[in-house]
């Protein structure tokens, strides 16, 4: 029974003289119980912070334009070479920018062929950063190309090289092509890689390519809207070099068609809050023409505040484009 006792500070306590052993036994398991019981519960609870965060990991994915990885007539050091490769110093810029960046997937803009992909990976794989998955996308320009270089491997590939528009009087190409590469990690989802016409313009009728240009990016988009609609892709992301700004004719055709929502530009900042991801130093003039538009089930996915812009110094070495790059943050 319960007993007044002044000698535990006037407190009621549990006086278990007089108890039958059975009672006792029983007394002492309910009081164990109690005390180490809770521990035994509250393990039970819902995984902690650290441990959630173990059940998620990151992709990392980059855009970058190499500047004519390429062998072109060129100036170097002063002196103009003809038919001259891109100097080591620029490439050994590029590497270590990547190697600090670690993308998980690289899609790459104005590389020359699979030699110099090849070469480009080799370097990496020499210091620490393995690519196993190459891709080449060889459109109807044979200088300037686009490629992929993926830590993951791809699911599926598809090089559309007959992406056709009419052009004034005539019929023109996507001169880059459209590589669509899917994978599976965490959740499926689809890259849709393109560089579009560039602002030089040789045709008065067309100052800085405005209407190329527009007419590549409808291309583009339609055939992007045809395969997500027929493979039923929810999750995609369209990377590159547009080659106008946020905000122009040309990006809004990414962005809806009509009534319906295509992407979202996701826009990466620098370490100071800049936007620009192109220096066209004939002018000083900054851009940005570079990035992602994703879908909006995609978007979901990605890490908050991961959309970057690599600004550490000397980075303008390697090209006068700067790496763009985001994480996505999906289940293991």
């Amino acid at each position: 029974m319960w007993r007044f006792n002044n000698l535990h500070g006037g407190v009621y306590c549990l006086d278990v003289r007089g108890l039958k052993p059975s009672l006792l036994q029983l007394l002492r398991l309910f009081l164990f119980l109690s005390t180490f019981g809770f521990v035994a519960f509250a393990s039970d609870k819902p995984r902690d912070a650290h441990s959630a965060e173990a059940a998620f990991e990151e992709i990392r994915i980059a855009s970058y334009n190499l500047k004519n990885y390429l062998i072109m007539d060129r100036l170097v050091d002063g002196n103009w070479r003809r038919q001259y490769p891109k100097p080591e110093v620029e490439k050994e810029s590029i590497q270590a920018i990547l190697l600090k960046v670690q993308p998980d997937i690289l899609v790459i803009q104005e590389i020359g062929g699979q030699a110099f992909l090849n070469e480009l990976s080799d370097d990496l794989s020499r210091q620490g950063l393995d690519y196993p998955y190459a891709i080449l996308m060889q459109g109807s320009d044979p200088i300037r190309q686009t490629a992929l270089l993926s830590r993951i491997k791809p699911r599926y590939t598809k090089k559309h090289d007959d992406l056709n528009y009419r052009y004034f009087d005539g019929m023109e190409t996507v001169k880059r092509g459209l590589l669509e590469v899917g994978f599976v990690h965490g959740i499926p989802f689809t890259l849709f890689s393109l560089h579009l016409k560039s602002r030089f313009s040789r045709d008065k009728r067309d100052p800085f390519s405005a209407q190329w240009r527009l007419k590549e990016a409808e291309a583009c988009r339609n055939r992007i809207i045809e395969r997500v609609d027929d493979k039923k892709i929810n999750h995609y992301c369209i990377i590159g070099d547009f080659n106008d700004n946020p905000n122009s004719t040309v990006m809004r055709r990414f962005y809806k068609r009509g009534d319906r929502i295509i992407g979202q530009q996701l826009l990466a900042e620098d370490s100071r809050g800049e936007t620009w991801t192109y220096l066209y130093a004939k002018e000083r003039v900054y851009s940005t023409v570079d990035g992602f538009v994703l879908s909006p089930e995609l978007l979901s996915y990605v890490e908050n505040d991961s959309a970057a812009i690599w600004d550490q110094p000397k980075s303008e070495i390697g090209s006068d484009h700067r790496l763009v790059y985001f994480d996505l943050r999906v289940p293991k």
